[in-house]
């Protein structure tokens, strides 16, 4: 059962130090086999037994759950709704994110420095990997619910939370997503009411939300096309919808070109294109951890807002500013000039993932432990020559084996985006560089051996003499060819930016969609982002405010502001803005959707 902070349990002394976790250090060699074994296993266990087909006959779900009338039966004015999704990795980029979307009301101001006044969302929609590295109820206690709970406090009602699985919930095979979101429960930071991992909200004034669940292999099942073809039913043709997928598709279809659609993607495009079709207005996905709006010439927005609080996401990509069905890229956060600097932060590879050093440290010594000591039992005269060194290597079984196990490795490390060839090609430049230097540090330490052969009298402590410099300088030197590798490889061929990016766990950069659905029927959506997130908190103690506020010592830390100026969407067109009505500066005219035309082909 998840356990609610506080509630059952005898006050003790209160921590001096917020409880959460740090970043996920995606490349510690313990997280990764972790992570490996669980993705495994949760994509054999998902293509076996789907839970959603369980979830679909045995816990049923009304078909939309209706926000557009008040507790009193009457007609809503407005409503606010927040969305954030990939959230649940660091304290300091989770609790900063959950500290801005649980407070009462936020003022944010745009570039022009105009304040922008809104409210917390009555609800909150989590758009997919609400936990991080895997899904199990001790991380979703530690990383997602604590957060929450903490800065909602007693500031305001708990919202009414509605939450899309993305792949890291399901790696459990859905169980801990359902059993947290799907069962009623209530914490100290929200109130769930959906029973299944897919939902439908009915919205004032003709506006709805769906939310759907992709699985891993990013298909609807035949139940859940089923149940929004019964919602859609119930949209008239003047209502608009606001779609919420775990991953943006008209994204990583430019990026990964070669992947096609396959058939596991028709259910994906029988939704949205024949089922829903015109009436939807906007399509919201997480999955990649920045944001990115898209829109086409009729106004319709595909917005990418992965900030909830994993590790930042690469934005200079090329090949998604503009699609053939239209949609051009309007903003970008951060910007991709940004993107491309932080980049050169894996050129520090070593210092930012201690641990893979260390892997990285052990894989040299076994290289060349072997053939060092060797060396170090011939003469002691001077140097070695380095074609002694070099045949060593190629006489010693051991090593030859490792070298083409880093070899192959590399080639299955190497992205595919380019194609088969270009990974054999990459990864193959790759591995040789490793074997290179690998090659080159024997030679050094065999030079440095050698001569202290007669000082180091004992075979053995010469012996760990020569395997503690090869970890030494394994250990320094190796990943440093991996954040080369990583460098060059998305800056100059655009490939590995996930690998290039989780290795640097950037909390910064964050960001969520404040939604307000006005008494005109007009959506405006607020993109928040905090540029960057404070790095030390301390406890409030008052209990109008979240149980941690930033320390004032902290004075890099960034308010939450405007990423972009609001979108306005609505049957009327919104209202023109006036030169002078920023401050110091014009304000950018809001982006403005009219009346869709329903009666035109997808």
């Amino acid at each position: 059962m998840i356990s609610v902070p506080g509630v059952g349990e005898k006050p003790g002394p209160l921590p001096a130090e917020p409880p959460g976790k740090p970043m996920v250090a995606w490349y510690d060699p313990g997280v990764l086999a972790k992570t490996g074994l669980k993705t495994l296993l949760s994509g054999t266990i998902g293509r076996q037994a789907d839970r959603r087909l369980l979830d679909a006959v045995a816990r049923p779900q009304p078909l939309a759950f209706d926000y557009s009338e008040d507790d009193d039966g009457h007609a809503r004015e407005e409503l606010w709704l927040d969305y954030v999704s990939d959230l649940g990795d660091g304290w300091d980029s989770t609790y900063a994110v959950a500290s801005a979307v649980t407070a009462p009301t936020l003022d944010v101001k745009d570039a022009s420095g105009k304040v922008h006044h809104t409210v917390g969302g009555e609800v909150l929609v989590f758009g997919g990997d609400e936990v991080y590295p895997t899904a199990s109820l001790q991380e979703y206690q530690a990383r997602t619910v604590v957060p929450y709970a903490d800065a909602l406090n007693r500031r305001r009602r708990r919202p009414h939370l509605f939450a899309v699985p993305g792949n890291h919930d399901w790696y459990d095979g859905l169980v801990s997503f359902t059993r947290l979101f799907c069962q009623g429960r209530r914490t100290q930071g929200w109130r769930t009411k959906q029973q299944r991992s897919y939902f439908a909200l009915k919205l004032p004034h003709g506006w709805w939300l769906l939310g759907t669940d992709m699985q891993l292999d990013s298909d609807l099942d035949a139940s859940q096309v089923e149940f929004f073809q019964k919602v859609a039913r119930e949209i008239p043709d003047t209502d608009r919808v606001i779609l919420c997928n775990a991953e943006p598709a008209w994204i990583k279809q430019q990026v990964q070109p070669r992947a096609g659609r396959g058939f596991m993607d028709h259910n994906i495009d029988f939704l949205e294109q024949k089922v829903l079709g015109k009436k939807v207005s906007m399509f919201l996905a997480g999955d990649l951890h920045h944001y990115r709006r898209h829109e086409d010439a009729e106004g319709r927005q595909k917005i990418v807002a992965g900030g909830g609080g994993a590790f930042l996401h690469p934005t200079h990509l090329p090949k998604v500013d503009k699609r053939p069905g239209g949609y051009e890229l309007k903003e970008c956060y951060p910007s991709q000039a940004a993107s491309r600097r932080l980049t050169w932060r894996n050129l520090a590879f070593t210092g930012l993932n201690p641990w893979f050093a260390a892997f990285m440290g052990v894989v040299y010594m076994l290289l060349g432990w072997g053939v060092a000591a060797n060396l170090n039992e011939g003469p002691a005269a001077g140097v070695p020559p380095f074609r002694e060194v070099l045949n060593a290597v190629l006489q010693s079984t051991g090593s030859m084996v490792l070298a083409a196990g880093v070899l192959l490795g590399c080639v299955a490390f190497a992205d595919d985006r380019r194609g088969k060839r270009w990974r054999q090609v990459a990864g193959g430049l790759h591995g040789a560089a490793h074997l290179i230097i690998a090659l080159l540090l024997i030679w050094g330490v065999a030079s440095i051996a050698s001569p202290l052969a007669g000082e180091l009298r004992w075979s053995l402590r010469r012996d760990l003499f020569s395997g503690l410099l090869l970890f030494g300088g394994g250990a320094l030197v190796g990943p440093l060819v991996v954040g080369a590798y990583l460098l060059v490889s998305l800056n100059v061929f655009a490939c590995h930016p996930n690998e290039a990016f989780s290795s640097l766990s950037i909390p910064d950069w964050k960001n969520f969609l404040r939604l307000h659905f006005d008494a005109d029927g007009r959506l405006t959506v607020y993109p928040i982002g905090i540029r960057r997130v404070p790095r030390r908190w301390r406890r409030s103690g008052l209990v109008r405010d979240p149980v941690w506020v930033p320390d004032p010592k902290d004075t890099r830390a960034t308010p939450p502001a405007l990423i972009e100026p609001p979108i306005v969407l609505g049957r009327s067109k919104a209202p023109p803005v006036k030169v002078g009505d920023g401050i110091g500066q014009d304000v950018p005219a809001p982006v403005v959707l009219e009346e869709h035309h329903l009666d035109r082909p997808v």
